[in-house]
């Protein structure tokens, strides 16, 4: 008894450091805290949109960073929001996670890249510690131990973070992240990040998974469930035009026409080889590049769209 006496200041003590560690992490100055902000936000914004249908995009940061909502509003004549998220959340995340704001008539644009649609199980390094921080631990199928582990994690920031939030606070005033500027009604970032080191070629090595083409079907089904339509689009991507990328794009795209109506530039797959339009990232656009990206999607939605809507 003595003993258990004596070990629980320091059991007291490590349970008040992962606690600050936790909400850190989760809630308040860690990355993970900014992403899960971004996400109730949209949310949110989704709920204030009553008018119906509306147009409801989702994907990783190739969407949430590629889109210009008022432009896609203007040209379609209806409320667009952008629900995008981040690409390593995976893809057994990202579409139950959004699933809930989805209402009867909506259209939903699903605008998946490469990272979420060639990984084989759904599941990436944010997968679980996003399903945590949102309030849905296991969200996607996280297996149970990788769920303790990541929960113990969050617990545990590590020394790079902590550095940059000091700073920031000295500097600042405030934490900052990734996902932490402001966005638009729409769901739009306000900011643009640019590249520092020198652009090079992406350039797509395999097809899409057999696991990304049956949770894509899957989800096709969970979205007809709510009486709304699935659409797929390509992202745009500063990519090589290579012959081996090519045909992986041609496969992925011939693949996912089977399970919803697809939208892409026919010419070349969406893959883009002017760098000028592209911001931090070959997923991610500046100003102009959102402009030209969301005219041309406009006009490639408009018939699929005017053909849903006339059978409803």
């Amino acid at each position: 008894m003595q003993k258990l006496l004596k070990l629980a200041p320091w059991a007291i003590a490590a349970t008040a450091a992962w606690s600050l560690g936790f909400v850190y992490n989760v809630y308040y100055g860690g990355e993970l805290s900014f992403l899960r902000g971004m996400y109730f936000e949209k949310i949110s914004l989704a709920a204030d949109v009553k008018d119906s249908p509306r147009l409801i995009i989702l994907g990783g940061s190739g969407a949430h960073h590629s889109l210009n909502s008022k432009v896609l509003e203007e040209k379609l004549g209806m409320p667009v929001l952008n629900m995008g998220l981040d690409g390593p959340v995976g893809l057994n995340v990202i579409l139950p996670s959004i699933l809930k704001a989805v209402r009867p008539a909506d259209i939903v644009l699903l605008i998946p890249e490469d990272l979420i649609l060639l990984d084989q199980d759904g599941l990436l390094e944010r997968s679980a510690p996003f399903g945590v921080a949102i309030g849905r631990p296991g969200l996607g199928g996280v297996p149970f131990q990788q769920l303790v582990e990541t929960i113990w994690m969050q617990g545990v920031p590590s020394l790079r973070p902590i550095t940059k939030s000091a700073v920031d606070l000295v500097e600042k005033g405030r934490f900052t992240g990734y996902y932490s500027d402001p966005l638009t009604e729409r769901g739009d970032p306000t900011t643009v990040k640019y590249r520092q080191g020198k652009w090079w070629q992406w350039k797509i090595n395999k097809s899409i998974s057999p696991h990304a083409i049956k949770r894509i079907k899957q989800f096709r089904q969970e979205v007809e469930a709510k009486g709304a339509t699935l659409i797929l689009s390509l992202p745009w991507v500063y990519a090589s035009k290579d012959e081996k990328t090519l045909s992986n794009m041609e496969d992925i795209t011939e693949k996912l026409s089977k399970i919803a109506p697809i939208v892409y530039d026919k010419n070349d797959y969406n893959l883009k080889t002017d760098s000028s339009l592209f911001a931090d990232t070959h997923h991610h656009l500046v100003v102009e590049g959102r402009k030209l990206r969301s005219e041309q999607l406009a006009e490639q939605l408009k018939p699929v769209i005017n053909t849903v809507t006339s059978e409803q």
